[in-house]
């Protein structure tokens, strides 16, 4: 049986997920149910888009629901007070410059199940993430992208 992969988070990251296995499996499927019902009053199933429709977001829902099972049984929280403070580690928010001159950016990072990078939260699998893991404040540190190395220096670390 292969091993099952780790998905690392801090405690709101769970308590989201958590919240939102609970919202899935009562309302959610709950709802899709109601849809599939009225469809099939429309008659001829074969021709119903309605229940086709209804039937795709029920497997839809299905499969996320797995999927968030998953996620929260192999969810390891982040703990970081084995790591001196100055140190870039999971669920700490890194302040960093590219230099020579480029402005300060803040990230903080998570594990890949809670990485939304509108918020700021960036996952401890990006290359961004992997180059600045386990360096310190006042290091100079190269990050590969796309578009070539950035170079850049870790000003803060919280």
């Amino acid at each position: 049986m292969p091993e099952e992969k780790e998905f690392y988070m801090t405690e709101e990251g769970l308590k989201k997920l958590q919240d939102e296995l609970e919202y899935l499996k009562t309302e959610r499927r709950q709802e899709i149910v109601e849809r599939i019902k009225i469809a099939r009053d429309f008659g001829d199933l074969s021709e119903n888009s309605e229940y086709d429709a209804a039937k795709d977001e029920q497997a839809f829902v299905e499969s996320r629901i797995l999927q968030v099972e998953n996620m929260i049984r192999n969810a390891v929280i982040i703990q970081d007070d084995d790591v001196s403070p100055d140190i870039v580690s999971l669920g700490r928010t890194v302040t960093f410059s590219e230099l020579p001159d480029g402005d300060e950016e803040s990230y903080t990072i998570v594990g890949s199940a809670e990485a939304d990078p509108f918020e700021g939260k960036i996952s401890n699998d990006s290359p961004i993430a992997k180059s600045l893991l386990g360096h310190s404040i006042g290091e100079e540190v190269i990050v590969p992208t796309p578009a070539g190395d950035m170079n850049v220096k870790i000003i803060n670390v919280q």
